[in-house]
Formats: structure tokens, C-alpha cells, sequence
């Protein structure tokens, strides 16, 4: 308390620089990894076509998708095939490789069954890197970011092969 005594000037210029950078974090607050959240089905995912593949449950992890293209193609994934762009893959940073998922774009309602065949995204905020193919089907390429919602499905006994 001495201190303030001696140099209320200070303090009042302390305090008004304490007052703008809780400003600026009220306004610009810093980034932290998006957690990845459950989320529930939507009336705009229910898709006119049959579906062969069905959802394991009704629960997802929910996050922004990005997409990566034909910079990677040709060059080897985490599961040991080769990436192709123009095929429904995408890549996670824990989901089992050559797992079905359904991704759903929240935004639009569009959906699509990739198989999950590399690792990533590796920026911070992001669940899923799409291929450019998926990414196409989700109406997301433009825009390069999307909210998605991803369910795993169990494939048929029957079911074709969704990079096929």
C-alpha cells in the first residue's frame, strides 16, 4: 500500500492496462483445442437414399472437418495405402485406421460414410481431415472448414465398400 501512496499515477496507469488487456481477451479470447463434444442426429442428416452402413450409436463426436487434396495424392497414409483425393477417406487423430464414420456437415445437413485411413488434422481446433471427394459431398470445399458431426457405423454383412 505504501507504494500506491507514493505513485498513484502509476497505479492509475496500471489499472487502466489491466482494464484493455481484459478488453482485448473479452474481444480476441485465446484459442484453446477444441474439445471434441458429443452430438445427436439431426432431422436435416436423415438422408432420402438407403443407407447399407448403420450407425453403431446414436451419440458422435462433433468438431470442425477441414479438407486436404491433391497435394497429398500419391503419398502414403497411416494405414499404408496411398491417398487419393478423388476417393471418401479422411484422416483422425485417434480413431481406429479402416474404420467406416459418418460424417455430417451441421451446417447443411449433407452426409457422407468415409473410411478413416491416416492420422491428423494437426491443427489445433480440427477432428477431421476430409479428402477432397468427401469434402465435396458435404458442400464444404469452398469454405474449407465446416462444424461436422462424426458417428461411427458398422458395416453389413453385405455392404459395398465406401472407397470403392
Amino acid at each position: 500500500m505504501l507504494f500506491w501512496k507514493h505513485r498513484p499515477s502509476l497505479a492509475v496507469c496500471l489499472i487502466g492496462v489491466e482494464m484493455l488487456v481484459l478488453g482485448v481477451a473479452a474481444v480476441f479470447p485465446l484459442r484453446s483445442k477444441a474439445p471434441e463434444t458429443a452430438c445427436a442426429p439431426t432431422m436435416a442428416s436423415v438422408q432420402d437414399k438407403p443407407q447399407r452402413a448403420q450407425p453403431v450409436s446414436t451419440d458422435g463426436l462433433s468438431g470442425v472437418a477441414s479438407w486436404y487434396g491433391e497435394h497429398w495424392q500419391g503419398r502414403e497414409t497411416a494405414s499404408g495405402a496411398r491417398f487419393n483425393w478423388r476417393q471418401l477417406t479422411a484422416a483422425h487423430r485417434t480413431l481406429p485406421l479402416n474404420t467406416p464414420v459418418r460424417v455430417t456437415n451441421q451446417q447443411n445437413g449433407r452426409s457422407v460414410i468415409v473410411l478413416i485411413n491416416d492420422r491428423g488434422p494437426y491443427i489445433d481446433g480440427r477432428v477431421i481431415d476430409l479428402s477432397l471427394a468427401a469434402a465435396k459431398h458435404l458442400g464444404m470445399v469452398k469454405q474449407g472448414l465446416a462444424p461436422v458431426c462424426i458417428q461411427l457405423v458398422e458395416r453389413a454383412q453385405d455392404s459395398i465398400d465406401p472407397i470403392g
